[in-house]
């Protein structure tokens, strides 16, 4: 496998329909941006499972909440009417953030007066956590689903972050799903990066032989620096299924962070350190979860493992083409189910009646 690091401009054209059209208007992402695209993490989860491990539970919150940058007014101008209820879980909804701005965007470096409006949500998770605190799921939603965005009408799901930053993204995906978002929470490509290096690399296994950005991915097992986990989520090209594929790749990179860390907790927990000093630098979360929050979540799941997350991606209709768009119709009535099956705390039992949306052993 090469160790080259994939340059900051990625490989190869871009498909004009990737760029975002919002409303079928708006520019192309300038050159220079386009390699900070960004991927979401199970932030608060990783958060919550290297405090647990750690054991001094409030210090460390104390030290690293901190240093964790808060998203103000997440939550502001959704009516509360509209909202969906709460199921006695909690739901966070994980973001990543394809930005023209220069700046950095997530976490401590970036600025205060960040303007959402130059962001796109370009991966957008739903991970939730049930009441037991020892079940959970993450449920890609594509990128590209055609939705109804409130008071935008129909358009790309990834607009809405556009059009009106965290709050109307989440206004959208309670309303698509039903589904209540708790807390919100976004990080970069950079700072995924920086947490796979953080804990020595991760460990994935790939279907077939692929290549992306100068990286090799070997059929089989492959152990992956930052670099090359970089290149491995952001591969598109390629697959059978591209961005769904994609959308599983990135899946996969977060179990294998989640069972990383879990192996470093329960062996040397001091390995975890540079982890959580890295938190504050590439983390951003909503504001509503305070440092005595974080702690009181890394008490409530202490009990969280990997291997009880279902990872599903939201089912699929077909493809097609809205002007000079490429979107993903999803599947409406075996969604219905999904979103059901998070709300009763079925999801495991949904994935077993519907195998093909769930992360298998080997994606693509």
């Amino acid at each position: 496998m090469s160790n080259q690091v994939p340059p900051r401009g990625g490989s190869g054209m871009r498909d004009r329909a990737d760029e975002f059209v919002p409303g079928m208007s708006g520019g192309a992402v300038p050159p220079k941006r386009r390699g900070r695209r960004v991927l979401v993490g199970l932030l608060v989860v990783v958060l919550v499972l290297i405090l647990a491990a750690a054991g001094a539970v409030f210090a460390l919150t104390q030290s690293i909440g901190n240093d964790i940058s808060r998203i103000p007014d997440a939550f502001r101008n959704i009516p509360a009417a509209d909202r969906p209820a709460t199921f006695g879980g909690t739901t966070f909804l994980l973001v990543g953030t394809d930005t023209r701005a220069t700046e950095a965007t997530t976490g401590s470096d970036a600025p205060a007066d960040v303007d959402a409006g130059s962001q796109r949500s370009d991966v957008i998770m739903l991970a939730t956590v049930q009441p037991d605190g020892t079940t959970g799921s993450v449920v890609s939603i594509p990128r590209d689903s055609w939705v109804d965005i409130p008071g935008r009408g129909m358009n790309k799901i990834n607009a809405a972050y556009a059009f009106g930053g965290p709050s109307l993204l989440i206004e959208t995906v309670e309303g698509l799903t039903g589904v209540r978002v708790d807390h919100f929470g976004v990080i970069d490509f950079a700072g995924f990066q920086t947490l796979v290096d953080s804990v020595g690399g991760i460990d994935v296994n790939v279907a077939e032989a692929t290549s992306n950005a100068g990286v090799d991915f070997a059929a089989g097992d492959n152990h992956l620096d930052g670099a090359q986990a970089l290149a491995y989520v952001r591969q598109r090209y390629d697959l059978p299924n591209g961005d769904i594929d994609r959308a599983k790749r990135q899946q996969n990179a977060l179990r294998a962070l989640l069972n990383r860390v879990q192996q470093q907790a329960s062996t040397n927990p001091l390995a975890l350190y540079d982890l959580s000093q890295n938190v504050g630098d590439t983390v951003s979360i909503d504001d509503t979860l305070s440092n005595t929050g974080l702690a009181s979540l890394a008490v409530q799941y202490r009990d969280l493992r990997s291997s009880s997350v279902s990872f599903v991606t939201t089912p699929v209709a077909g493809l097609g083409r809205k002007g000079v768009q490429s979107v993903v119709y999803l599947d409406e009535g075996k969604a219905k189910g999904l979103w059901g099956a998070i709300r009763n705390g079925s999801v495991a039992q949904y994935v077993d009646a519907n195998p093909s949306q769930a992360l298998g052993d080997i994606p693509s």
